[in-house]
């Protein structure tokens, strides 16, 4: 699989988390590849913070700063974000020590690196419905696993 995404430096990789977190990203930065860079950043580099709890409030800052609505159709979702922190979590205990920029160019390399994994675990109508964006829903369709 070829990757869709791929830093070529530690400071691209750390430069997303940096600037997602002061919300000054450019908007058109913000891909799929920079939503799991922010979510590995975050998790990796600021123990002070919570990425289930703080993340969420990130990201509606951020959408905000760029001018996104969060709203039940557009913006912050909530079982997307829980979901990409339970797969990156699992991903760096599988890839112990391994840097930012690696961390993130093998998850694009493998099936999350493409944003249509979420429908191997959950159906569109159940993933794009208001509750699901709302609040976390469990997958309807397989279990959430990285294998």
């Amino acid at each position: 699989m070829t990757a869709l995404y791929h830093y070529n430096s530690e400071a691209e990789a750390l430069r997303i988390g940096e600037e997602f977190a002061a919300a000054t990203l450019p908007k058109a930065e913000w891909t799929h590849g920079a939503h799991w860079a922010a979510a590995f950043w975050l998790i990796l580099k600021r123990p002070d913070l919570n990425p289930e709890r703080d993340m969420p409030g990130m990201i509606r800052r951020y959408n905000d700063s760029v001018g996104t609505p969060n709203t039940d159709t557009e913006g912050y979702h909530e079982t997307i974000t829980l979901a990409s922190l339970i797969v990156a979590r699992a991903f760096i205990a599988q890839e112990t020590g391994a840097p930012l920029r690696e961390l993130c160019n093998r998850l694009f390399a493998s099936r999350f690196g493409k944003s249509d994994w979420l429908f191997a675990h959950w159906s569109k109508e159940v993933l794009f419905s208001a509750n699901a964006r709302r609040e976390w829903v469990p997958p309807n369709l397989n279990p959430l696993d990285i294998k």
